[in-house]
């Protein structure tokens, strides 16, 4: 008998309690390991449309509700008794009628119309004014004119859905696709914001319905104990196991040369990369792989979700290693030069000084020289005057003469022979060593490489990874978010080796946050971004594949009613069934985190202070500065503290020396308040002090297409 469980089980099992998830999935390894089992009681559900579906007693309150033939036992659904039952007694599982993909259909019930639940259109976040609504001759036009029924049903709309869909209008829209299978919920999506989705190619008739790539992502068999405990282990990541066609053709395919996949926050970057490493290792028995990242914050959660995906291969393992990149480059160093001795910032701040006292008339701030020093003269590790005055200065908008650029050399030069003196080195030194070695090794470190948040690697790493892997057909694979660079400064991929032009794709179905945190959070950044090499990633088409109510914007006159009011917000979600672990509170530094915790305090919930390791505690709200949000995701998030002066950070304007370098501060403070509202999945607040930070207005500022 095959056991199939659900990806609507493990989303139902995430919203019970502790208590109450433990025992359901002692329930579900019962029913794996002995389905047959007296001890189990299976009632027949005889007012279900589907007679296959039956429940299982778990205690005197929860169901588990299974879909049982002869030769199949699948867990669908958990929840308390009634609540259980009404679920079953909507669904019924179906292959459809053109594309032979099993699905769970929701029974259509005879109502006049689906009506929209008030915060589509109509709540607005608070303090603040709105877009004026569209007009009703505009609200109530069909979107779908001009496509067919057939055509409709080849993406996978259930027949007796089709009707609402063909007369379905702006209103409608967004809560029919609620109401529908994933596939052709974000196919709907797709086609209403102009774009043509890609048709699910049919099964051959008589195959079997559930070997479908769209049924693939909803329904998996577990083989064994190991691999249920594994899928129920982490129900809240079930995207590490449950992986979108539309995701995996990028994980499979081959690639003559770099490749990169990028998408605005939620699209499942980080889970292509993921399923990427381990398929490359699958693939190749001998390969070794690397999958790294920038920090080793999101190194430890890449870690950690990588185990939830291959725990019970642990062969597989020992070939798939994940480091932050400095982590790797500090080891290769060593194990080819001997321990390096590395130039602190502190000693570098010294050695600067010293230089610049030296000149007479120089008039620079030591801000703008270690800003000078870091993003030209280290990165890109110029050694003589003509490098320096001919290096192309992308980030750096401050003009400067010749005359100051050879005063300014003076000082590095000075600081450079330093260097060489004491056998120090820097980060960046460190991995222009490593590629001019690794180049010529005939052997590769790494097989295959695939790097997260690709957008916030530096000059000299990137330059490292062309050396491991160069243009060898599959050797390097990135996943990024040009909208999410907050940490380094723009430079041509293309110029340090690593060209991804023709092998560059965008992720478009948004799984992770709500349709209205993703709409409010994208007017932080413009419609589309575009990198120094002319790849352009779009937001204009993304779609999310499931609603929610509008994000709060709230001014307060004081931090003490910031703080209570952030803290009742707590309450309130607590009350809606988010649990302490589901939810976070985000600021912009850890001068703000007194403030957080004080919101914590004042709704009566333990909290945890995430650190570099960002490990989340059981029953738990964390607390983290707006940097280290990276890479996560909660049920619900407040982003408090966003006063004037804090966001934008103003230590970080009154650094600059020249206007024209206040575009770059502005948009990485844009980047990183985005990052920090798009960790929510379906709640978000986001507050501050009178006066409040600018950047706020953009949340019902909506900028021109």
């Amino acid at each position: 008998m095959e056991f199939r469980i659900a990806d609507t089980f493990t989303d139902s099992l995430a919203r019970l309690t502790t208590d109450e998830q433990k025992v359901a999935k002692t329930t579900a390894f019962d029913m794996q390991m002995n389905p047959i089992s007296p001890g189990l009681n299976f009632h027949k559900l005889e007012k279900c449309k589907d007679k296959n579906f039956w429940s299982i007693r778990v205690n005197d309150d929860i169901r588990v509700i299974v879909h049982k033939t002869s030769n199949s036992l699948m867990l669908c659904y958990v929840d308390h008794h009634d609540k259980a039952y009404r679920w079953a007694e909507r669904r019924k599982l179906e292959t459809h009628p053109k594309t032979g993909a099993a699905q769970l259909v929701e029974v259509r019930e005879r109502v006049e119309e689906i009506r929209v639940p008030v915060y589509v259109h109509e709540s607005t976040p608070v303090d603040r004014p709105v877009q004026p609504p569209p007009s009703s001759a505009q609200k109530h036009v069909p979107v779908f004119v001009g496509h067919s029924e057939d055509e409709l049903l080849s993406y996978g709309v259930p027949p007796e859905w089709l009707a609402d869909v063909m007369v379905a209008d702006e209103d409608s829209l967004l809560e029919l696709v609620s109401h529908l299978p994933s596939e052709a919920a974000e196919a709907l999506l797709e086609l209403a914001v102009g774009r043509t989705p890609q048709k699910p190619e049919p099964v051959p008739t008589g195959a079997d319905p559930f070997s479908h790539p769209d049924a693939q992502r909803r329904f998996r068999v577990m083989n064994d104990v190991d691999e249920l405990e594994r899928a129920l282990a982490f129900p809240w990541d079930k995207w590490t196991t449950f992986l979108h066609p539309a995701q995996r053709q990028w994980v499979e395919r081959d690639y003559s040369g770099p490749a990169r996949v990028s998408g605005s926050a939620g699209t499942g970057k980080t889970i292509v990369a993921l399923h990427r490493a381990v398929f490359l290792a699958r693939r190749n028995p001998d390969a070794r792989v690397l999958l790294t990242t920038f920090s080793d914050t999101l190194a430890n959660a890449l870690r950690q979700k990588l185990h939830r995906l291959i725990s019970n291969e642990p062969r597989l393992a020992e070939r798939l290693e994940v480091h932050a990149m400095n982590a790797v480059g500090l080891r290769l160093y060593e194990k080819h030069f001997g321990s390096p001795k590395m130039l602190s910032l502190d000693q570098l701040q010294k050695c600067l000084k010293a230089e610049s006292t030296k000149m007479q008339g120089f008039k620079f701030s030591a801000g703008f020289v270690l800003s000078e020093w870091d993003d030209l003269v280290d990165t890109w590790q110029l050694k003589s005057w003509e490098q320096y005055r001919d290096v192309k200065r992308l980030g750096r908008k401050t003009r400067l003469s010749e005359p100051q650029r050879q005063m300014l050399w003076q000082v590095f030069d000075g600081v450079l022979r330093q260097m060489q003196d004491t056998g120090t080195v820097t980060m960046a030194g460190v991995f222009s060593r490593l590629a001019d070695v690794l180049s010529t090794r005939p052997s590769p470190v790494f097989d295959h490489v695939v790097v997260d948040e690709a957008q916030d690697i530096s000059v000299s790493q990137l330059r490292f990874l062309s050396a491991i892997a160069g243009q060898r057909p599959n050797g390097l694979f990135f996943a990024g978010d040009l909208g999410q660079r907050i940490f380094q400064t723009p430079f041509s991929w293309k110029s340090v080796g690593v060209d991804v032009r023709g092998r560059s794709r965008n992720l478009t179905v948004n799984y992770r946050t709500s349709h209205q945190i993703r709409m409010q959070a994208d007017r932080l950044l413009g419609p589309e971004v575009a990198d120094v090499d002319g790849n352009v990633e779009s937001r204009k088409g993304t779609v999310s594949v499931f609603n929610g109510p509008a994000p709060l914007v709230k001014g307060y006159k004081s931090d003490s009613a910031e703080i209570e009011a952030v803290g009742d917000w707590i309450k309130s979600m607590i009350a809606e069934g988010v649990l302490p672990n589901e939810m976070a509170v985000f600021v912009r530094s850890q001068y703000q985190i007194e403030r957080a915790i004080a919101a914590c305090e004042y709704a009566g919930l333990a909290f945890t202070v995430l650190d570099e390791r960002v490990t989340t505690a059981p029953s738990a709200v964390s607390i983290s500065n707006m940097h280290l949000a990276k890479g996560l995701e909660f049920r619900a998030v407040a982003v408090m503290a966003c006063d004037d002066e804090v966001v934008p950070l103003q230590e970080r304007i009154e650094s600059i020396t020249d206007n024209a370098d206040l575009e770059e501060v502005y948009n990485t403070e844009r980047h990183l308040l985005y990052v920090a509202c798009t960790r929510a999945r379906d709640h978000l607040l986001v507050s501050g002090v009178e006066p409040t930070s600018e950047f706020l207005n953009d949340f019902v500022t909506t900028h021109d297409a």
